[in-house]
């Protein structure tokens, strides 16, 4: 038996301990073959606020992949697996069955053990415990599920990592950090001025972005862990447009400091101006490489704006990326650098696109026709992007291979700017 022991930075007090989802999340598509998964009430966990059973099983379900099965009414539910009836289970055509226990220690923390069993070939495949804090309970229902997705499927689940997006209601601009499903969503900046761009750092405790707030774009980084955030570029002229270096130390900015917009790095605390393109036309919407080595961004020098690459410490050659379609903007990277994702108007319809950078291989993802700002999931398995439906901003995902579309609706306000981040540690 597996046991882990951890705190992530929502339990350093910033992040408010009701879980709400402010994103109504509605699936359309799936697997051909999606797989029957028994995800069983776990015991004891009348005890707790979340229901374990149900983030894991929502979880599972909106991969697209698993076909969780209603319990409901099932006799002699399973509290480990010692005690699955694995003829029952077939009967009910399931493939795999989770059960799991809620254990309270002292101190007031808790002991959440599960196990994943294989029904078709009688074997348990996973036993693990999670010891945690109650406020911490969705977050590792979120883990367990990835442990099962990864388990199930050969590939890393991404359930426990959060969103980002930005929001106006009225005259206010919000940035929200909410899970991956839509819950706990925390307001980071309220501003009666736009605030755009977030970008996470890649050990997901800081926020970039930028903000009007002084009357003209300006770089912040706001520090998650703690609320405390500090200005990184205000210099002449428009600061915008941030991207995180892979190591964390760098920023790629957008400044018209000198001309028209070109693309600059920074230290991610500020300072160190360094300039990488030099062009008469306009260089914005920067993204490093995983790697390091590479500044992927959109620029106009040739016409019409088209994703291009030059090195990572300036001055070097500038290739382009992109030839299908006159139009390409807003590039970012799978988490393994081997697929580009961005923005193709494609006859007048501007949609979420995949290049595949070893064969050029391009794919159209999305459907929409006002689709922006594509990111992939930390485990480069879905692309969340901004999108319009009817006549207001809204949040949509695609999987990958184009099966499994999500539209993430709000309320109230008008949604855009998203952004995915990185697995919490």
């Amino acid at each position: 038996m597996q046991t882990i022991k951890y705190i992530t930075f929502l339990a350093l007090g910033l992040f408010s301990l009701v879980a709400y989802a402010e994103l109504d999340i509605e699936i359309t598509g799936g697997s051909a073959q999606q797989t029957p998964v028994a995800v069983v009430p776990f015991g004891n966990s009348k005890n707790i606020r979340e229901n374990v059973a149900k983030i894991i099983s929502d979880d599972l379900y909106r991969s697209g992949l698993f076909r969780p099965l209603n319990t409901t009414g099932v006799p002699n539910l399973p509290k480990n697996a010692s005690e699955v009836n694995y003829a029952q289970w077939a009967a009910l055509q399931a493939q795999a069955v989770v059960v799991g226990n809620v254990t309270p220690l002292s101190g007031g923390r808790l002991n959440i053990s599960f196990q994943l069993v294989d029904v078709l070939k009688q074997r348990q495949l996973v036993d693990m415990d999670f010891q945690l804090l109650p406020k911490q309970t969705r977050m590792t229902a979120h883990r367990i599920a990835d442990v099962i997705y990864e388990k199930l499927t050969g590939h890393p689940g991404a359930f426990a990592s959060r969103i980002a997006y930005v929001k106006k209601i009225g005259e206010r601009s919000y940035l929200y950090v909410a899970d991956s499903d839509g819950y706990n969503p925390q307001a980071l900046v309220n501003s009666s001025e736009p605030v755009i761009s977030p970008a996470w750092s890649p050990d997901g405790t800081k926020m970039a972005y930028v903000s009007f707030e002084k009357k003209k774009p300006i770089v912040f980084v706001h520090t998650l862990t703690t609320g405390v955030r500090k200005i990184v570029a205000n210099y002449k002229g428009n600061n915008s447009a941030p991207a995180w270096s892979p190591d964390g130390k760098k920023l790629a900015i957008v400044l018209t400091y000198a001309a028209n917009s070109q693309i600059y790095t920074i230290n991610a605390s500020g300072g160190n101006l360094q300039r990488i393109t030099n062009s008469r036309g306009i260089d914005t919407e920067p993204a490093f490489s995983p790697d390091g080595k590479w500044i992927y961004f959109t620029s106009d020098r040739g016409g019409k704006p088209q994703i291009y690459k030059t090195s990572a410490q300036g001055g070097g050659e500038v290739i382009r990326v992109t030839f299908e379609g006159a139009y390409n903007v807003s590039p970012r990277f799978s988490p393994d650098g081997g697929k580009l994702v961005y923005i193709r108007n494609d006859d007048g319809r501007f949609k979420v696109a995949m290049q595949d950078l070893t064969t050029g291989q391009v794919q159209l993802l999305s459907q929409g026709s006002q689709d922006e700002s594509p990111s992939f999931s930390p485990n480069g398995r879905v692309i969340l992007y901004a999108t319009k439906i009817g006549q207001r901003g809204s949040l949509a995902s695609v999987s990958f291979d184009g099966k499994v579309r999500q539209s993430l609706s709000e309320a109230r306000g008008d949604v855009r700017e998203s952004a995915w981040g990185p697995m919490l540690k």
